[in-house]
């Protein structure tokens, strides 16, 4: 007799497998999937958790436990002579270390050789080879019948369309068809200015291409095809077949066939493990979307010992990384006003934890995005954040949308000074037009004390909202003039704390030009340009002496950025604030190039980064720039060298990517010296 089934599961049972068949169609078959994949992974594993524990309720249902979906008839059918099986999925290293665990148990002896590969998120194929011809490419499906879509392979330029010598009279080769990021990005930008439809995402473009009806389509979509497995095997290429799996990837190499790089082979667990970790961490490194870290046992006779269960190989597992896509409750949509007046419309939602962070709040863009995205308060919606993203609402879970649900409405009043808002014709972004609002004032001033531009500690989000609130600030200049003894009565406000508040004020006062300029928001001036201007006009004052043609003949400065700077230094608010900041005791200097420096550096960019142990990160962009240089404050391929100091961060892995040379303090001082990179 098997075990009675816990109260209520039954009814959950038949819920989750409804769910599970409804989303296992829209991924495999209709390529239009609603939730993210981790989402599904949930539903599959709540599933087979509640079946493990009431046996008498399982039932056998290929849609609900097999591999991919039925296909739709809209190609010819094709059997797979070996099933096409998925793999079972470890969500922690713990799941992983378990699965390795089992293997070594099961074949009583040392433990075997691994191969970790990424895993690709695309769409799964099979190419079959004859006398080392192309004959047929199909589909996975449901692991058993897919679709022939041999056509539309043969448009894919990876995919050899005969093989090199040495293949069998019969190969079946099986991988993933996929778009890369960049090519994704070309698609929809080429869409955009055709005022065409814009896509999701890789992995649904990339199916969606691969089974267009018309070949000729396919042709335009720009996919890759990685080959990570061999299938059927027949008769003899002319050489002894490859006794592991990664001399297999290898051999197909060797065939012509696009092979991924990253495969690699290890033989101690705790490699398996840090490579894992290292994946994850510079995942986003790569031109195409991967989700995680397929790991095998690299000996094919240990393999074939293994074995497989019904659903998936013993030999082999997915190792998920955390999810970048995530679905959630949208409990409202609201309206943020930044220091530029922008309103921003953001999504408040049931906290979620997706790209390795609880996110509760996500950014929604603008009017129009939230017009074509149509989510809408009481949706239940698809959340992104990949590595330091900021969280976006990608769309909503159109079956679970509430009944009576209306759309939502872009607000004609600011939320928070009452304001009208205004959206100039032809422009998505829309404004309060009120400079004094109070949400305006909140955010120049976090700007102005932020590490970029003033670097005043004591000025975070919380502080500023109290000082604004309490009407002790009005500006940026009031930071110099805080009435500090009402302060030590605020809550939390102790003698060291108000003492370090006003220390850090004090020590902002000697901050660069470049700093101050770039603090006072000035409309298109960034970090580099505010370092220009410092370099080419000295001072406040001279800045302020300047033509509209003086600053626009600065180097790398155009009509847009210097009129939008003239106009700002001549506008009647503007110039009391500078003169505000004058009698605070705020007007630097720039540090000028002086006649006896080397200019060796001419035609030269150098960026700076991390925290360097001999010179300030300023100081280092004052030496630069003294020597005829320029610091801009990311890297490119203009880039000269990349000056890394501890925490380098995504700057140096920018430079790594881009063969950019990186410079550590010796080498950076050799520079300034001689003008000369090493080699």
């Amino acid at each position: 007799m098997g075990t009675r089934p816990v109260e209520g599961a039954l009814a959950r049972i038949e819920q989750l497998r409804e769910l599970v068949r409804y989303h296992n169609e829209l991924y495999h078959a209709l390529d239009s999937p609603e939730i993210p994949d981790a989402d599904f992974d949930a539903l599959v594993v709540e599933l087979r958790d509640l079946e493990a524990a009431n046996p008498d309720l399982v039932v056998t249902d290929p849609s609900v436990s097999g591999v991919g979906g039925p296909t739709l008839n809209t190609f010819d059918e094709v059997v797979h002579a070996l099933p096409m099986r998925s793999l079972d999925n470890a969500f922690d290293l713990d799941e992983l270390r378990a699965w390795a665990g089992r293997v070594t148990r099961r074949l009583g002896a040392v433990p075997p050789a691994w191969v970790c590969e990424l895993k690709f998120d695309g769409l799964a194929v099979s190419l079959r080879y004859e006398n080392g011809r192309l004959v047929q490419a199909a589909t996975r499906g449901d692991g058993r019948v897919g679709e022939d879509v041999t056509a539309n392979v043969a448009t894919i330029s990876d995919v050899p369309a005969e093989l090199a010598s040495g293949a069998p009279p019969v190969l079946e080769v099986r991988g993933e068809v996929y778009m890369s990021k960049s090519a994704f990005a070309e698609l929809n930008r080429v869409r955009m200015e055709a005022d065409d439809k814009t896509f999701v995402n890789p992995r649904n473009t990339a199916a969606g291409s691969l089974r267009q009806k018309d070949p000729a389509v396919t042709a335009t979509r720009d996919l890759s095809f990685w080959a990570y497995q061999v299938g059927e095997v027949a008769g003899d290429g002319g050489r002894s077949e490859p006794t592991g799996h990664h001399e297999t990837l290898r051999w197909l190499g060797d065939l012509g066939l696009p092979v991924n790089d990253r495969a690699v082979r290890l033989t101690d667990f705790d490699d398996v493990v840090a490579h894992v970790i290292a994946v994850e961490g510079s995942r986003h490194d790569l031109d195409y979307e991967i989700d995680g870290v397929v790991v095998k046992v690299d000996d094919l006779a240990i393999q074939e010992e293994l074995g497989s269960t019904a659903r998936a190989p013993r030999w082999a597992i997915a190792y998920k990384l955390p999810p970048e896509e995530r679905t959630t409750r949208l409990l409202d949509i609201e309206v943020s006003i930044g220091p530029g007046g922008q309103a921003t419309p953001f999504a408040r939602m049931e906290p979620v934890f997706v790209g390795g962070s609880t996110v509760a709040a996500a950014t929604l863009h603008n009017a129009d995005q939230v017009g074509v995205k149509d989510v809408r308060p009481g949706d239940m919606v698809v959340v992104r954040k990949a590595g330091d993203v900021i969280p976006e609402v990608v769309g909503p879970v159109l079956s679970e949308r509430p009944e009576g649900s209306v759309p939502w409405v872009f607000p004609t009043d600011c939320p928070v000074c009452g304001s009208p808002l205004l959206r100039i014709e032809g422009e998505a972004a829309t404004f309060c037009v009120d400079n004094a609002c109070p949400g305006q004032v909140r955010g120049r001033i976090e700007h102005f004390a932020s590490r970029g531009a003033m670097d005043i500690d004591g000025f975070g989000e919380a502080r500023v909202d109290l000082f604004v609130t309490e009407g002790l600030m009005v500006d940026v200049a009031d930071v110099y003039s805080l009435n500090l003894d009402r302060i030590a009565g605020f809550e939390g406000f102790g003698e060291t704390s108000v003492r370090n508040l006003s220390d850090a004020i004090d020590r902002s006062r000697e901050r660069p030009l470049g700093r101050l300029l770039f603090g006072l928001r000035i409309p298109h001036v960034g970090t580099t340009v505010a370092d220009q201007l410092a370099q080419a006009f000295g001072s406040l004052a001279g800045l302020e002496a300047a033509t509209v043609d003086q600053i626009e003949a600065v180097e790398g400065l155009g009509p847009v950025i210097a009129t939008s700077v003239h106009g700002w230094m001549h506008d009647d608010h503007n110039m009391g604030l500078v003169e505000r900041l004058r009698s605070a005791g705020v007007d630097p200097q720039a540090v000028l190039p002086t006649s006896d420096v080397p200019r060796v550096l001419e035609g030269m960019a150098i960026v700076v980064t991390g925290t360097l142990a001999g010179m300030g990160r300023d100081e280092a962009k004052a030496a630069i720039i003294a020597r005829g240089g320029r610091s801009p404050g990311s890297v490119s391929v203009k880039t000269s060298a990349l000056v890394a100091g501890e925490g380098g961060g995504s700057k140096l892995a920018r430079a790594e990517e881009l063969g950019v040379p990186v410079l550590d303090e010796a080498a950076f001082s050799l520079l300034l010296e001689t003008g000369r990179l090493p080699t």
